[in-house]
């Protein structure tokens, strides 16, 4: 199962490089004002997990630049995740709040969800 996870991985992974979205082109006030909103969040991730893949194209089709922490192979990361976050699930977005704490945010929807709302975009309305 870990050789078919891994040709799995290794194929999401090529599919991401040769299909990545550009990023759209954004003025410096754009850019200041994405990197300050953006500044408090941290993703955990898998890198060649689909979901975390579906997430890191999506911030950059915003042209967003948010820290992303390897928690598959940086055991600081990794710890964090499972004790801090509660699950050892990727991806997971860390929240920091202005008094210092922290939350945290699983599953790829959620996390798309509350970026674009933090940036001013909203989702469309479901078809009925």
């Amino acid at each position: 199962m870990a050789v078919v996870r891994f040709i799995l991985g290794r194929i999401i992974l090529l599919i991401d490089f040769l299909t990545r979205p550009k990023k759209p082109a954004l003025s410096a006030e754009e850019v200041a004002n994405y990197a300050a909103i953006t500044a408090p969040l941290a993703l955990y991730e898998f890198p060649s997990c689909p979901f975390c893949v579906k997430v890191k194209r999506h911030f950059r089709r915003r042209g967003l630049e948010i820290e992303l922490r390897n928690a598959k192979k940086d055991i600081v990361y990794r710890k964090q995740l499972a004790e801090d976050g509660g699950k050892l699930k990727a991806p997971c977005l860390r929240i920091k709040s202005d008094d210092g704490s922290h939350t945290w945010l699983y599953e790829s929807d959620d996390i798309i969800a509350y970026v674009d709302s933090l940036i001013g975009i909203t989702p469309p309305a479901a078809a009925h």
